[in-house]
């Protein structure tokens, strides 16, 4: 019985076909066969099988095809130029400007921002600079607690590894770890390093120096001269801690030895500025000769809130930006490689610390406007470069709100009382210590009279009761009068601080580009903020690393160290890094509550975890 034809079966053409197709459309009709016998299947009717099978096979390969580039496309782009937003990784020439706002939370920014809505009469929306160029968040925990200090979160930005309260530049084992600052060096950029607080204090020493503490600042001082197992990484510096240089045979230093380290940087080839004089004649840094000591306060310049005031005498943040991007730009001009330079925002965390308000506005402000500098800097300049910007951790437990009295506090607080404050309140305790100290025999009502105008002058503050005035005069109080000051205006402002140390809250990250600085996008450890400086300059830290530790300053292996550590003596010191403090320090893993309630009363005992309750 012959096979019966699919329906939609191909039939050959010819000019019979109208009378097929009528015959056809009978059977189809009537369910009766027609007469018409099946054709013979020949070449064309095994041509279109091939056909359809060549072209079915292809389909197949095409799509399979397709899926396998899509795939190596997404994992390219996720391991290459994804990584790095839509242009790629930067390559030529490039400047990277790294800021950090010590100590500057995101309760900070919202304080300084209606602050300064208030008191230049702006727009509700009116928002800091800073706030157009969020990307993403960092985390801030060290190797040793969850709340970070500036050494530790410095050292995550400098060398990319975590590491206990304390160092500098150091790793838990007490072994030094290269930074993105001496890597940068050793690679042929111009550095500088540019800050408000002494530009021996935590955050500058860990791009430049390695200690084991960071109280060690007179070595910090010594290796930022040069006194490194690198030699000279610093081409430009320029904040306070002059005392830190100076012989102790002369005044104003703070050295533990006879050591006059401006001298030595000179004869080093240092060009060395010590005052607002010598500042100036830079002339905006059109008149600078590299290297460039430039020391202009003997420990930290001034609140802004003071120093402007002051501004015959101490440049402020700003100024420095701006001349230092000039001096490094200039230097660079005819080089094949560009420049790094750290800027800090360094006393925005001393007036954290100080649980000061007024004087922390100001302090953001500065920043602020240092950040623009740079935003401006990056836009004039012809070598393509980047800024990034970032907090170490926050300080104060700062809270824009506050709850004064037992009964359920109204939803408000009170930027005026920030803008009444002409000083900081680290100025007023200054002037009222010299008012009592030159005035010692002054009857009681004497010095409260003048306890009470020193408040209406410096703080704003007309309504003082007789109790603050007591505390603040009262030689036996144990709070002193730097923190009563300071709580006399957040409690008018109702600004709230939770303590007078450091937070573990998350920290902004900024940036002038975010398609420069695309992999910072979202939220991230601290350390891969220093992981991105370093690969954004093609720096090989762990070279770096590898020197250190191979040089002649260094000389225990890791294992010799270990095996010094589980000893019954503890670990041995380490000449050019200082003593690593032995085994009663926390260097990793964090702590746990140990019963200090009922042990102790939690003021000023030593738990044995490196930091002071």
């Amino acid at each position: 019985m012959p096979r019966e034809e699919p329906l939609l079966a191909p039939r050959p053409s010819s000019e019979q076909s109208s009378i097929r197709n009528a015959e056809e459309e009978d059977a189809l009709l009537t369910g009766e066969r027609t007469g018409r016998s099946e054709p013979r299947r020949g070449w064309g009717f095994w041509r279109e099988v091939g056909l359809f099978a060549w072209a079915l096979i292809a389909t197949i390969a095409v799509i399979v095809i397709a899926v396998v580039y899509q795939h190596e496309s997404s994992w390219v782009k996720s391991h290459s130029k994804e990584s790095w937003g839509p242009g790629g990784k930067p390559t030529g020439k490039r400047n990277l400007i790294f800021m950090v706002s010590d100590g500057m939370g995101p309760t900070s920014l919202s304080m300084t921002r209606s602050f300064r809505q208030l008191t230049e009469g702006l727009p509700v929306d009116d928002t800091l600079v800073l706030d157009k160029h969020i990307l993403g968040t960092s985390r801030t925990r060290s190797s040793s607690s969850l709340v970070t200090d500036s050494a530790a979160g410095a050292t995550a930005f400098s060398c990319g590894f975590k590491s206990y309260n304390g160092a500098i530049s150091v790793l838990p084992d007490h072994s030094p770890c290269g930074t993105v600052l001496e890597a940068a060096s050793l690679a042929g950029y111009k550095t500088g390093l540019v800050v408000t607080t002494r530009i021996t204090d935590a955050t500058p020493a860990c791009f430049a120096s390695h200690v084991n503490y960071r109280q060690y600042e007179d070595q910090i001082a010594e290796q930022e001269i040069g006194e490194h197992p690198l030699g000279r990484v610093v081409d430009l510096i320029m904040g306070g801690g002059r005392c830190h240089f100076l012989s102790n045979t002369t005044e104003g230093s703070c050295r533990a030895d006879d050591r006059d380290l401006v001298s030595i940087a000179k004869d080093k080839g240092f060009s060395y500025l010590h005052d607002r004089k010598g500042f100036d004649a830079l002339n905006g840094g059109t008149e600078a000769k590299l290297p460039l000591l430039g020391l202009f306060a003997d420990g930290d310049i001034p609140y802004e809130l003071d120093r402007r005031t002051q501004n015959d005498v101490y440049p402020s943040l700003e100024e420095m930006t701006r001349s230092a991007l000039k001096i490094l730009s200039h230097a660079t001009e005819d080089s094949d490689q560009g420049f790094f330079i750290m800027i800090e925002g360094s006393r925005i965390d001393h007036a954290g610390h100080g649980n000061d308000p007024a004087a922390q506005v100001n302090e953001v402000i500065a920043y602020d406007k240092a950040f623009a500098a740079v935003l401006e800097f990056l836009e004039e300049d012809s070598t393509p470069g980047v800024l990034v910007a970032t907090s170490d951790h926050e300080t104060g437990g700062l809270a824009a709100a506050r709850q004064l009295h037992t009964s359920y506090p109204d939803y408000l607080w009170l930027p005026g009382v920030l803008a009444n404050a002409s000083h900081s309140a680290e100025f007023t305790t200054k002037e009222l210590v010299k008012y009592l100290l030159e005035h010692p025999d002054t009857d009681k009502a004497a010095k409260e009279g003048y306890t009470r105008e020193l408040l209406r002058k410096a703080l704003g503050i007309a309504d003082a009761s007789q109790e603050e005035i007591g505390s603040l005069l009262d030689p036996n109080n144990p709070i002193p009068p730097v923190y009563v000051f300071a709580d006399m205006i957040s409690r008018r402002a109702q600004i709230g601080w939770s303590t007078h140390g450091h937070s573990a809250v998350d920290v902004n990250i900024y940036t002038s580009s975010s398609k420069a600085a695309w992999p910072l996008q979202g939220n991230h450890e601290n350390t891969e903020v220093g992981n991105f400086l370093a690969d954004y300059l093609d720096l090989d830290i762990g070279t770096i690393t590898k020197k250190l530790q191979n040089s002649e300053f260094w000389s225990y292996t890791a294992e010799e160290l270990q095996a010094e550590v589980e000893s019954d003596s503890g670990a041995k010191s380490f000449e050019w890094m200082g003593d690593s403090l032995g085994d009663d320090v926390r260097t990793d893993g964090l702590d746990t509550y140990h019963g200090d309630f009922k042990k102790r009363s939690f003021l000023g005992d030593d738990c044995g975890c490196g930091a002071v309750h």
